[in-house]
C-alpha cells in the first residue's frame, strides 16, 4: 500500500463523530464534510466514517444500502455492527456503523460516551479488515477516534494515520475504574518508547500513537505545546512535536457566497458594496434597533460560554455603549448565566443592543452580510469560522491575539491599507474596549473603510488552500513511512 506513495491520488478515510449537515454539534462537523469535498476536488478518493445516529434524517431521495453486518470484539465479548453506506450531499462516499444500544437514540453525545466511542472506534477498525476498498491515509478527528489511531497503529496498520484536534479542552476523561471495566488497561501501560504516561482520557492516545498530529490553526498549534494552553496534555504535545503541525481550517465558499445567498434580504459583491446596506438596515430593523445607515453595527454568532469572550464583554459592555454610539446584534445560545445576562443587558439597552437566545442560519447569514463589524473576544480559538465568514461578507473583525485569530486576522493599520481587522491582545475587558473603540472610530472613515471591505472580501480562505496542505503532509507521512520499511 505505502509502496504507491508517489501515484497522484490517495485512498483516504475521515473518521469522525459528526458530519454536516446530517450530524452537527459544532465547528467538527463542518470540517469533516467540506475537506473531503476539497480533496476530492484534487482528484483523491475520499470517504468518511460516522456513527449511524438514530436523529439522522436522510432524505427520500438519499440511497443507503446495508454494506455489511460483523461483530465488534470489545474485551470479554462481542456486540454487533451493521455497516451502512450513502453519500454525503449526494457526493461523498458515507460509511455510518450502526448499533441500536450505543447509537439508536436521536443524542448525538450523551453520558455514555465513553463506552459508545469505545465501540465506534473498534468497529471501524474491523471494518477495514473487512472492506475491499483500503485507504492509503486514515485521518482521526477529536479524542472520539484517538483509540482508532492507537489500534492501528498497535495492529501495524501501513498506511499513514493522521490525528486532528480540533478542541484540546475536549479529551474524553475517565477514571480507573472505566479503564478496567473496558479492558484498556494494557494500552495504556503500553506506550511509545520515552513518552511521558498518558493521563487518563482518549486523547491522549490520538497524541501518542498517530503518525502526524495536527491543529486546527497554525497558532493554535504553537500555543498548546505550553503550560497555559496545553490543558494539561502539553508534556505528550511536546513529546510530539517535530510530528506537529497547524493547518488553518477553510470556510466552504461556494455555500457562504454573499453574491448568491438566498439567506440575504439583498445579495452583493465586492463591486456592488451599496447593495449591502439594504442588510444592515434589515438587520437593525430584526434587532429593533434604530434604523440608521451610519450608526457602526456590530454583529456577534457565538456560543455562549467563557471560551468565547462573554465575560469580558458582560464587564465591558456599559463602558462601549457610554463611549460609542455602536450598536451590538449577538446570536447564540448557551450557558444559562450568560443567556440571563444578555436578557438583562438588552432590556437594559433597548436602543443599542439586539439579542437572540438562539440559533438561526438565516439570522446568522443576515449578521454576517449586514454587520459593519463582526466581534470574536475568544480567551482561546483553536481556528474560529466565524472571522472568516465574516469578512467573506464585508464584516471587519473585532478578535483577540489567539489561536487562529491570529493566523486569519492581522492587525489593520491606521489607514486601513493593510491587515484584516481590530486585534487586542490582553483578556480584559478594558483591551476589549479599547478594540471595539478603534473599530468605532475607523469606521468614520467610509472610503478607507469600504477599500478594506473590498480587500478582505478578496481574501482566499477556501478549504482548497487548506486541502492542499493536508495534501502535502499525507504524502510526507507515506514517504517517511515507505523510507522506513
Amino acid at each position: 500500500m505505502v509502496a504507491d506513495v508517489r501515484e497522484k491520488n490517495m485512498r483516504i478515510l475521515f473518521a469522525a463523530s459528526e458530519a454536516a449537515p446530517l450530524v452537527k454539534v459544532g465547528g467538527l462537523a463542518d470540517v469533516v464534510s467540506s475537506l473531503p469535498d476539497a480533496l476530492i476536488g484534487l482528484g483523491h478518493d475520499v470517504r468518511i466514517a460516522i456513527p449511524g445516529y438514530g436523529g439522522i434524517n436522510l432524505n427520500r431521495e438519499t440511497a443507503t444500502s446495508v454494506r455489511d453486518k460483523f461483530e465488534v470484539k470489545l474485551m470479554d465479548r462481542s456486540e454487533a455492527a451493521t455497516l451502512r453506506e450513502t453519500r454525503l450531499n449526494g457526493k461523498v462516499p458515507l460509511y455510518m456503523i450502526e448499533n441500536d444500544q450505543y447509537f439508536g437514540g436521536k443524542e448525538i453525545y450523551t453520558p455514555n460516551d465513553l463506552e459508545r466511542f469505545v465501540f465506534f472506534s473498534r468497529a471501524i477498525f474491523e471494518m477495514l479488515h473487512r472492506l475491499d476498498w483500503q485507504p492509503e491515509v486514515v485521518h482521526c478527528h477529536d479524542w472520539h477516534t484517538a483509540l482508532l489511531a492507537m489500534w492501528l497503529k498497535k495492529g501495524n496498520y501501513p498506511g499513514a494515520v493522521i490525528f486532528t484536534i480540533h478542541n484540546l479542552a475536549y479529551q474524553g476523561l475517565f477514571d480507573d475504574g472505566f479503564l478496567h471495566r473496558s479492558g484498556l488497561e494494557q494500552d495504556w501501560e503500553s506506550h511509545p518508547a520515552g513518552a511521558p504516561k498518558p493521563p487518563l482520557n482518549f486523547l491522549s492516545q490520538g497524541i501518542l500513537w498517530a503518525d502526524l498530529v495536527t491543529a486546527v490553526s497554525e497558532s493554535y498549534a504553537r500555543e498548546i505545546v505550553t503550560p497555559e494552553r496545553g490543558e494539561g496534555l502539553d508534556p505528550l504535545l511536546r513529546f510530539r512535536q517535530q510530528d506537529l503541525r497547524g493547518i488553518t481550517n477553510g470556510i466552504d465558499y461556494a455555500g457562504y457566497n454573499p453574491k448568491t445567498d438566498q439567506y440575504l434580504p439583498v445579495t452583493f459583491d465586492e463591486s456592488s458594496l451599496e447593495r449591502r446596506l439594504e442588510n444592515k438596515l434589515a438587520l437593525q430593523a430584526q434587532a429593533n434597533l434604530p434604523r440608521n445607515a451610519d450608526i457602526p453595527l456590530i454583529g456577534m454568532v457565538q456560543r455562549l460560554d467563557e471560551q468565547k469572550g462573554f465575560d469580558i464583554l458582560g464587564e465591558a459592555i456599559d463602558t462601549i455603549f457610554q463611549q460609542t454610539p455602536a450598536q451590538l446584534v449577538i446570536l447564540g445560545k448557551g450557558r444559562e448565566h450568560y443567556e440571563n445576562m444578555l436578557r438583562q443587558l438588552a432590556a437594559q439597552y433597548p436602543q443599542r443592543l439586539g439579542v437572540f437566545i438562539d440559533f438561526s442560519e438565516a439570522l446568522a447569514r443576515l449578521i454576517y452580510g449586514g454587520a459593519d463589524m463582526f466581534l470574536m473576544p475568544s480567551r482561546f480559538e483553536p481556528c474560529g469560522l466565524g472571522q472568516m465568514i465574516a469578512m467573506r461578507y464585508g464584516a471587519l473583525p473585532i478578535v483577540r491575539h489567539t489561536g487562529g485569530l491570529i493566523d486569519t486576522v492581522p492587525e489593520i493599520t491606521p489607514d486601513l491599507k493593510s491587515g484584516n481587522g481590530f486585534v487586542f491582545h490582553h483578556y480584559t475587558p478594558e483591551a476589549l474596549i479599547t478594540a471595539v473603540k478603534k473599530g468605532v472610530e475607523a469606521f468614520g472613515h467610509r472610503a478607507a473603510w469600504r477599500s478594506a471591505m473590498r480587500r478582505v472580501m478578496g481574501l482566499d480562505f477556501s478549504w482548497r488552500a487548506s486541502a492542499l496542505k493536508y495534501d502535502a503532509i499525507y504524502r510526507e507521512t507515506l514517504e517517511k513511512k515507505s523510507s522506513e520499511m
